[in-house]
């Protein structure tokens, strides 16, 4: 009994130490297989962990370039900082507003003298307009008199044979129809004459003068002065201020 004892205890015992084996070796392959999958596993781990990281530090708001120049280490405090900024930015705003102050007054100067210029041609212009008018209308009135004086002239031969005409009718007959419409006629153009300003020229009496009096004829009188105007040939008449005939007339002394 005792060999059998012994017989049947040694297989268990073996078969207890390959069971221990087994199990050993299957710890093994396990821990093993977990191994690989933490290798394979690992990198994306660490692949998660930094996004997350970033992202942590994306929504916390901070420049990590901010922080260091907040910090103290830079020698300046936030509100020293932002003082000093402040006043950069004011600096910079006057600058900016002198630079516009000063455009302004140049363009300001620059549109001033444009006016004074425009206001330049523009009274230059008014005077040149004045004077071509004052001109234009001189030059029509002298034309209008030159025309006129053209018909007074083609006339003057008229009236003078009407008056020689009416100075040869006898006493006896200036009571005739025929001779008061004569003198009727005579009249009428001594009137329009008048009317036109045309006047004759006084002569007999007068001084002697060039501008008005033709002299023909010379003679010596004692009872008249020196450059007298003796006799009347043919009556002399003035238009305005020009004169449209000369009186053809006869000078003493």
């Amino acid at each position: 009994m005792d060999e059998d004892n012994m017989s049947t205890a040694m297989p268990d015992e073996e078969n207890d130490g390959k069971r221990e084996e087994e199990n050993a070796a299957g710890a093994a392959g396990a821990d093993e297989a977990g191994r690989e999958a933490e290798g394979e596993s690992g990198p994306e781990e660490s692949e998660e962990n930094v996004s997350d990281q970033e992202a942590a530090e994306s929504d916390s708001g901070t420049d990590p370039v901010e922080e260091n120049a907040d910090s103290p280490e830079n020698g300046k405090e936030p509100g020293e900082e932002a003082e000093s900024d402040e006043k950069a930015s004011a600096k910079t705003s006057k600058k900016k507003e002198k630079r516009g102050m000063f455009r302004a007054g140049k363009e300001l100067q620059k549109k001033d003298e444009e006016i004074a210029e425009l206001k330049d041609q523009l009274l230059r212009a008014r005077a040149e307009f004045e004077n071509f008018r004052k001109r234009t209308d001189k030059e029509k009135s002298v034309r209008f008199d030159d025309g006129a004086m053209f018909i007074l002239q083609k006339l003057l031969p008229v009236v003078d044979n009407f008056e020689r005409g009416l100075a040869q009718v006898p006493e006896e007959s200036k009571g005739d129809p025929y001779v008061e419409g004569l003198e009727k006629i005579y009249k009428q153009l001594t009137a329009m004459l008048q009317e036109s300003s045309v006047t004759p020229i006084e002569a007999v009496g007068k001084e002697f003068n060039p501008e008005l009096h033709n002299a023909v004829m010379h003679v010596e009188d004692e009872e008249l002065g020196e450059n007298v105007v003796a006799e009347e040939f043919q009556k002399g008449y003035s238009y305005k201020d020009r004169v449209l005939r000369h009186s053809m007339v006869k000078v003493a002394n």
